[in-house]
């Protein structure tokens, strides 16, 4: 009877670290960037605005990048309208601090919208890692907002990438 629990446990132990080892674990960003990659959204090369790339990685494991992160909260809130699958999710999402251009996640990042720094598409969030230097550059550049990743909606996202938009 031992002998039959110690080969249970065993075989739990085994399918434990083997379903633990199947599942792809990433959680950094993709830090090479091949000159050929286009924005998911607009289809720039994204090679040429290194300071300004953003990235998601889905739940399929893919990788999307972007030229900044107007575009990629436009693919985050419907990726169905960019040729995506509709049903995947972002796993991760990736933003470059704008002074230190060290890679944060996205979702804990603060966002300045209206200031007077543009992105390579025009008007574009810019993100900090922390909420004061976030709250100094928004004083510093005149911007008109200081956002939290979970204030960024799809309106507003909607209202930049319209050619006569007016952010509040």
């Amino acid at each position: 009877m031992k002998n039959g629990r110690l080969f249970g446990y065993g075989a739990a132990m085994l399918f434990f670290f083997a379903s633990v080892c199947a599942v792809p674990v990433f959680a950094q960003p993709l830090d090479k960037i091949d000159n050929s990659s286009r924005c998911a959204v607009c289809g720039m090369f994204v090679v040429k605005y290194p300071n300004w790339v953003t990235q998601i990685r889905d739940s399929a494991g893919n990788i999307e990048l972007f030229d900044g992160v107007k575009d990629l909260m436009a693919y985050y809130f419907d990726p169905g309208s960019f040729g995506a699958d509709s049903k995947l999710t972002a796993e991760e999402i990736w933003v470059k601090d704008y002074y230190t251009l060290a890679w944060l996640d996205g979702r804990k990042a603060f966002y300045v919208v209206g200031s007077d720094v543009y992105g390579p598409m025009g008007e574009e969030f810019v993100p900090f890692q922390d909420k004061s230097t976030a709250e100094s550059f928004l004083q510093d550049h005149h911007g008109s907002k200081l956002l939290s990743f979970p204030e960024i909606t799809s309106e507003m996202i909607d209202s930049m990438r319209s050619p006569h938009h007016m952010m509040q």
